[in-house]
């Protein structure tokens, strides 16, 4: 009676004057980093209004009226701001659209009996938890590592009161629009997460709260970043194409430029 209640207000039931697709759906299945995987195809009928996340809330309905087991994937706001909707869609991270989190990407930007493959984030780094789950913890350790400002900048009204340039404020904004998500480790033929670290090294080391302790924050979150595996980067740029925040890769050179600065300039900071 319950699962009834559920699917009775579900998408599955939505009238079929709104269903206009028919798409085969190849998905990526595995029980753990252990186990061995393999894509298994299902039809599934949608709206092109729909996201693509409730596409795969309606897939997950109809294997749970089966008695199958779902498919196991991240989501958290639904708004593009959490980063967790991390699926690489027709080899793309986060799917077709640019500069758009999947859980934004909507069924219009396919077409009625499109094949859809949709896999995990590839990297050895965010090994498989379940399906198109991965582990991205290694995200959180760089942050841990020097990602956060330790110095006293008084309460919250004396922080905001610093003056601070308009070219550096916007910048370092850009740079704290990063979410996370892992797509630039996905995209990079590297598996490099230069511009994660670069990003969260860039909005606090132009800021005058930040720049106290910038070259040892730089040193120490580029030591955890190339700690925890990540590949090198090589300037292909594929990092910025598919980011969802359109990141760019300047803040790349931002930190390298920093990372010198910490070697040769010392790590007193």
């Amino acid at each position: 009676m319950k699962w009834n209640r559920i699917l009775d207000i579900s998408f599955s039931r939505t009238p079929s004057i709104y269903i206009n697709m028919k798409l085969t759906l190849k998905v990526w299945r595995q029980k753990n980093s252990k186990a061995k995987g393999e894509l298994e195809s299902y039809q599934v009928e949608a709206s092109e209004h729909m996201s693509f996340l409730e596409m795969m809330d309606v897939l997950n309905e109809q294997l749970i009226v089966e008695k199958k087991s779902p498919i196991a994937f991240d989501h958290d706001c639904r708004e593009g701001i959490c980063g967790s909707c991390s699926m690489t869609i027709n080899g793309s991270p986060h799917g077709p659209q640019t500069g758009t989190t999947t859980c934004q990407l909507h069924m219009r930007k396919f077409k009625d009996g499109d094949t859809i493959v949709v896999e995990p984030w590839r990297s050895g780094v965010f090994p498989v938890v379940r399906d198109l789950t991965v582990d991205r913890s290694a995200f959180d350790r760089i942050i841990q590592s020097g990602g956060y400002i330790s110095v006293n900048t008084g309460q919250a009204p004396d922080g905001n009161a610093i003056p601070i340039e308009k070219d550096l404020a916007s910048n370092a904004f850009d740079a704290a629009a990063c979410i996370g998500c892992g797509a630039c480790v996905a995209a990079c033929p590297n598996g490099s997460a230069m511009l994660f670290t670069a990003a969260k090294v860039s909005h606090l080391n132009q800021l005058p709260q930040g720049e106290v302790e910038k070259t040892r924050r730089t040193a120490s979150m580029v030591a955890q970043m190339d700690k925890e595996g990540f590949g090198m980067c090589s300037n292909v740029g594929a990092c910025e194409a598919e980011c969802p925040k359109e990141i760019s890769i300047e803040h790349i050179a931002r930190m390298n430029r920093d990372y010198v600065a910490s070697i040769f300039g010392g790590r007193k900071s």
